[in-house]
């Protein structure tokens, strides 16, 4: 029944990997001097602005989206066949690249773990990654949390702009789980310290920062972004932005170096950009605009990976990345397992291992949705990857196969975890015949810039959701009209949402309909350009599990990481 081999942990990969040095891969498969290069080490580098702002003029390669069914709590593997079907396409002889989002350190020492893939389809150094890699991150928070500690100095020395500090939206962010942080007061200890305000932290990932970051398209635009950051209001309710308080400047040189995205490479030495980190489920789940551009400028075939089930990622995707970029996916791959649509059919996780072809014939509901969504919805051309685990059966890798050919679209099964590229090979195969059938498809988005706030998420929640109605919490919809009102009614939404259903409850599986999408919290990202709209119990600081993934980590004597998966 299972012709997969067990497999030694993933860090144990990594670390017996024999790496090109990152100047080879840069000079070999991207035809790249070393002088335009910034190494970190011998196996990463970033790659200088200077340098790829003088390939403007090349023609952009082919955009493959990668994305996926709504998973199960473990995933399903989209960072691993993004790695998977980009070998697979470097070992047809193509010239092929990744774009991956950097981990975050929350779900590295959380529950999920880390984000550089896994088996024999990863992106190497694995333990860099997934740490502090190039310190894109710290740059991040350190820039973040100086402008919240520029807000209340501002307020401590005089608040010549007078600033109604209980009316401050701008938090403060740590690149972990730290539940405990979420709502704070700040400012405590006497006059020295300041004026005492309720305060929080995100987690860095969740920031509007992040997202700026990861949409910016140069340092000017990048200055541009942080000046139109609204941190707060006024005692006269008028907007307050980091531009107001002088902060742009400073905020751009500690992301000086950071905006340059980074270079390494998989373990059978495919090239790939890891850069920008944001969730998809709480912010907009791709890597940097500058990444995916640079690299199309430099690959024939890039595949890019956004956050989570398609309802997610690839919305945020389309609806903000490509609108606010002018990038154009030309075709999508989905990650589809027996493990999801058995899950998604009813079955419960403990059971998952079981062959059950009836629950598969159910769970199908959620991935004919996602697949639907794609092709009618945005027009964008798509196959599926069946990323196959060691308790699939025959007999359920046939159904699924048989399932999706029925909703038009070809599956294919794929072992990249376990063989690296020639695990994908077909899949790379069906993807090339994809683009030659579809070579110049049509985006179409969600919604048009010119429907209100609300309408732009009843939309999303009718189109794609499948749900009948949007619901407020008062002081939501309160902050929406203030919103508006303030003339930030043509920018997209972001809607953060559980990434386990289309609903805003994780327990509801398949694809429901006549359900409620109900709205918490609202918050404006001015500077990145679209409105977060909070549904659901989701939280933008995260908390740990009973027993966190750092609890079996460890540094043996010599320096080895054990422990990180």
């Amino acid at each position: 029944m299972n012709d997969l081999p067990k497999l030694p942990p993933d860090i144990e990969i990594a670390n017996a990997a024999e790496l090109r040095h990152i100047t080879a891969v840069a000079r070999d498969e991207l035809g790249m001097d070393e002088a335009h290069l910034v190494p970190y080490g011998h196996h990463k580098a970033k790659v200088d602005l200077r340098h790829l702002a003088t390939l403007e003029d090349r023609p952009l390669g082919k955009l493959i989206l990668m994305t996926a069914m709504s998973p199960t709590p473990a995933g399903e593997g989209k960072t691993t066949t993004t790695v998977g079907l980009t070998d697979a396409l470097h070992g047809l002889g193509l010239r092929s690249m990744a774009c991956l989002r950097e981990p975050s350190m929350g779900p590295v020492f959380g529950m999920k773990g880390g984000a550089a893939g896994g088996g024999y389809s990863q992106v190497v150094p694995m333990s860099d990654i997934n740490l502090f890699f190039t310190g894109d991150f710290s740059a991040i928070a350190a820039a973040n949390n100086l402008l919240s500690a520029l807000i209340d100095n501002h307020v401590h020395h005089g608040n010549s702009l007078d600033i109604d500090v209980r009316t401050v939206t701008w938090k403060r962010v740590v690149d972990l789980n730290d539940r405990a942080l979420r709502d704070i007061v700040v400012g405590l200890g006497g006059v020295a310290n300041g004026y005492p305000r309720e305060d929080g932290f995100d987690i860095v990932v969740a920031s509007e920062l992040m997202a700026i970051f990861c949409l910016t398209e140069s340092w000017a635009d990048l200055k541009r972004r942080i000046g139109e950051i609204v941190v707060g209001y006024t005692k006269d309710k008028a907007p307050v932005t980091a531009r107001d308080l002088g902060a742009e400047g400073a905020m751009a040189v500690l992301l000086r170096d950071a905006l340059a995205p980074n270079l390494v490479q998989t373990l059978e030495h495919s090239p790939a950009f890891v850069h920008g980190g944001p969730f998809a489920n709480i912010a907009h789940g791709c890597s940097s605009v500058i990444a995916t551009r640079s690299a199309l400028r430099l690959a024939d075939y890039v595949v890019t990976e956004a956050g989570f089930g398609a309802d997610l990622g690839a919305e945020k995707f389309v609806d903000i990345k490509c609108r606010k970029s002018g990038l154009r996916p030309d075709a999508a791959v989905v990650v589809a397992t027996v493990r999801a649509l058995k899950y998604h059919g009813g079955v419960d996780a403990a059971d998952l291992g079981t062959e059950n072809l009836p629950a598969l014939d159910v769970g199908m509901a959620n991935l004919a949705r996602h697949l639907r969504n794609l092709r009618e919805v945005y027009g964008i051309p798509c196959v599926v990857a069946l990323n196959r685990f060691p308790a699939d059966t025959p007999a359920e890798i046939e159904r699924v196969v048989e399932l999706v050919a029925a909703e038009g679209v070809e599956a294919f099964p794929v072992t990249h975890f376990f063989d690296g590229g020639a695990g994908a090979v077909d899949l790379a195969k069906g993807v090339l015949a994809l683009l030659d059938e579809h070579p110049s498809p049509t985006l179409a988005f969600t919604y048009e810039d010119e429907l209100s706030l609300t309408e732009k998420v009843e939309t999303i929640a009718h189109r794609l959701y499948g749900a009948e109605a949007v619901t407020w919490d008062p002081k939501a919809a309160r902050r929406l009209r203030r919103i508006e009102d303030d003339g930030y009614g043509r920018l997209p939404v972001c809607v953060a949402k559980t990434q386990y259903s289309f609903s805003t409850d994780p327990a509801l599986r398949g694809a429901p309909s006549g359900h409620s999408l109900h709205v918490r919290e609202v918050r404006l990202s001015a500077g990145a350009g679209f409105v977060v709209l909070v549904c659901g119990d989701v939280m933008t600081m995260p908390g740990l599990p009973s027993t966190p993934a750092a609890a079996g980590m460890d540094l043996t004597d010599d320096g080895t990481i054990v422990g990180l998966s």
